[in-house]
């Protein structure tokens, strides 16, 4: 949206008496194909020259800001099953670890400030058709980093943590299950989300879900065998039930595309997020069937079964890594046109672009491994360079566009449309 388009936007938005009485279920969107996402006409944005103050604009920190810790976790796990090793490689994912650490510590604090200072945040973020949809950032975060405990603190910690890792496991799969049944529950009840507008983030209300076998198969390795069968079982049912979500959701997302061609450029680094499900299924089920408790219970009556069962996750793995691989492809193809032909501005989007390749790395990583390949550990390794190389760059893009107000900054957030600034905050 031009700056003459935001401006006649806020000078109707001023003409229009304001009402108490509205509630932010029914804020209705208007599809803005420059940002690529829903906007409602009631958002209020600072006037030009307007000097926003630091805590004003904490108010605008949303649940996508948790996109940072997601990609930051997933570094250190892709580290760890990185094949083409090296001295110190440990060292860096346990930085990565503590560094994700930090990321959700600040993002809890922020987010926190927000919502006291904005009392009706919290419920209209859960409500918000757009933001509503980063929410399981947050979620997705707790769990990569339960998995990097699991990862780099077990072998150095006393026997506490193993058993503090199972409760927390069990805690987490009926957060997420409840999360992903209520929120899609949400959505079909009062959002009306516009299949034009429909894009890859439709599907991250079940992503806790599908990670849950990620997370599963990193802290079997630290349980007894009682304990460990039934989170193997939990990490298949629920990544299951993830990916079937995923499944149906994927043709409404390439009708979309087929009816509505490309979502702005600011938007396409969003489309990666396609890769997730059938690259955390294929990391998923290697994992799993690489933790299963070799006589015991169901594998002491079949035997045979472990070893079956780890070639048949390999070759299915194989599969949804292809179709991760056509995914990445069109949209990375997407992309690369878009920003050649209109360049293209940062959005909190852009943490897409590390977040689910990095879980294609790994599964790639994975499958490398299980097929004992050199080719595909070269390829996984080359891949796994890319993607800290897009870590950084996009860590730079965002602090820069904190510092030009790009983004924490009143209408230019995904919170853009929530009535409660409108009462609370006075911005106008």
């Amino acid at each position: 949206m031009t700056d003459s388009g935001l401006t006649a936007t806020t000078a109707s938005t001023a003409s229009q008496p304001s009402s108490r009485a509205q509630a932010p279920e029914q804020v209705v969107g208007l599809d803005d194909w420059e940002t690529g996402q829903l906007r409602a006409p009631e958002q209020h944005l600072c006037s030009p020259g307007y000097a926003c103050p630091v805590g004003e604009r904490l108010k605008h920190f949303t649940w996508a800001w948790f996109g940072i810790t997601m990609s930051t976790g997933a570094l250190g796990i892709l580290f760890q099953d990185t094949p083409n090793r090296f001295t110190g490689l440990a060292t860096i994912g346990k930085l990565a670890f503590i560094t994700a650490i930090a990321m959700f510590l600040l993002s809890v604090a922020a987010i926190t400030y927000r919502f006291v200072k904005t009392p009706r945040g919290l419920k209209t973020s859960l409500l918000h058709p757009t933001e509503s949809l980063f929410f399981p950032s947050a979620l997705i975060s707790i769990a990569l980093l339960l998995a990097n405990s699991a990862t780099y603190g077990v072998p150095v910690s006393g026997p506490w943590l193993p058993v503090a890792l199972r409760v927390c496991f069990w805690i987490y799969t009926s957060v997420a299950l409840s999360s992903s049944v209520i929120q899609y529950t949400i959505v079909f009840n009062a959002a009306k989300l516009p299949i034009r507008s429909m894009s890859p983030l439709w599907m991250f209300p079940v992503f806790p879900t599908l990670l849950t076998g990620v997370l599963a198969s990193t802290i079997a390795t630290s349980q007894p065998p009682p304990q460990r069968l039934p989170i193997l079982v939990a990490g298949v049912t629920y990544m299951g039930l993830g990916f079937t979500v995923a499944l149906i959701l994927y043709p409404l997302y390439l009708y979309r595309l087929t009816q509505e061609g490309f979502p702005a450029t600011a938007m396409r680094p969003g489309m990666f997020v396609a890769v997730g499900p059938p690259s955390f299924t294929a990391a998923g089920l290697i994992g799993l069937c690489k933790s299963i408790p070799l006589h015991y219970g169901y594998f002491e009556t079949f035997p045979a079964s472990p070893e079956m069962l780890r070639v048949i996750a390999l070759w299915i793995s194989v599969w949804l890594w292809a179709v991760a691989l056509w995914f990445f492809a069109f949209t990375a193809i997407a992309l690369v046109m878009g920003v050649i032909r209109d360049g293209i501005r940062f959005s909190m989007a852009w943490w897409a672009i590390v977040f689910p390749n990095a879980a294609f790395t790994i599964a790639t990583s994975l499958i490398g491994e299980e097929l004992d390949s050199q080719g595909v550990r070269g390829v996984a390794t080359a891949m796994t360079i890319l993607i800290v190389v897009l870590w950084f760059v996009t860590l730079f893009s965002t602090v820069r566009a904190v510092i030009r107000s790009q983004v924490l900054w009143p209408g230019r957030d995904e919170d853009f449309g929530h009535t409660n600034y409108k009462l609370d905050s006075g911005v106008s």
